[in-house]
């Protein structure tokens, strides 16, 4: 009450406050009703008040999540808890195990204290280029090499970063850094990638071609701290762009790295050729 009166007053707006022993039911209470209220779920309440809302309605139930559990007749968060674990997982993978922990408010993900830093600092790979680079796609191409490389050692060392930086030296050996924040942890290669040509494309003019490139990963965290989720994100979509990293990883690690290749590498054989297996570890 204090929280909500607080705002209310002193920056003129109203929200709605949802209460519980979790974080999941905690984030449905607060969707619960509005604007304005402050609703609590516990433990003698929620099958009555949770159980009958839409299966939509619970965190990473996104609008093609939805429409295959309505397929097994699943409509509501109750059918969903006293659904068979065992299906869910067949059908939905890893995720089909949280949605049904999640629905039966099976989540003990602690709050994340403040403040808190990775024992690394960061992970890092740079390189001479092959030959020069003398546009865009050019420095797309090694900054993936380059982005893969990072993320795939982030998730060996169960790493995630929050801040992305690159380095740029030209053939006439001048050289910046320039770095961004990212709203959320990461160790994907696609987030990782785009965040770095972005900070390229918002920092290079091409007065020269370019002689080197690097990415590094920054303020790291562990992989399985709890973090706070993105409001405009999909949870989903990263759900499963970090499995097929991972899925890419492992085929490296057996069939070498050359044995799987993003279609963007193959436009340019010089630069393709480019072994990006080995990393730069700063501590």
């Amino acid at each position: 009450r204090e929280i909500s009166h607080r705002i209310k007053y002193e920056l003129g707006v109203t929200v709605s406050i949802g209460i519980s022993w979790n974080k999941i039911y905690a984030k449905l209470g607060s969707d619960y009703k509005k604007p304005d209220a402050i609703t609590e779920f516990n433990r003698e309440n929620y099958k009555d008040r949770i159980w009958q809302l839409p299966a939509s309605d619970l965190l990473y139930v996104g609008r093609q999540t939805n429409k295959k559990l309505q397929k097994f007749g699943i409509r509501t968060i109750g059918q969903l808890a006293e659904s068979d674990e065992k299906l869910l997982e067949s059908h939905f993978g890893k995720i089909g195990n949280v949605l049904w922990a999640f629905a039966n408010g099976w989540d003990e993900d602690p709050v994340c204290k403040e403040g808190y830093e990775a024992p690394v600092k960061s992970i890092g790979n740079s390189t001479t280029t092959p030959r020069d680079l003398e546009n865009d796609l050019d420095v797309w191409i090694i900054q993936i090499a380059l982005a893969e490389s990072v993320a795939a050692r982030l998730r060996k060392h169960g790493f995630k970063c929050k801040t992305v930086e690159i380095t740029v030296r030209d053939n006439r050996l001048y050289s910046f850094s320039r770095q961004i924040h990212l709203r959320q942890p990461t160790n994907i290669t696609n987030e990782i990638v785009t965040a770095a040509f972005q900070l390229f494309k918002d920092n290079y003019k091409w007065e020269h071609p370019i002689r080197s490139l690097g990415i590094r990963a920054a303020d790291l965290v562990l992989d399985d701290i709890p973090v706070q989720l993105d409001l405009f994100g999909n949870q989903e979509k990263k759900e499963k762009l970090e499995k097929l990293d991972r899925t890419v990883d492992e085929i490296r690690r057996r069939f070498g790295y050359f044995s799987i290749q993003r279609a963007a590498m193959y436009q340019d054989k010089v630069l393709s050729h480019l072994d990006a297996g080995t990393h730069t570890i700063h501590p």
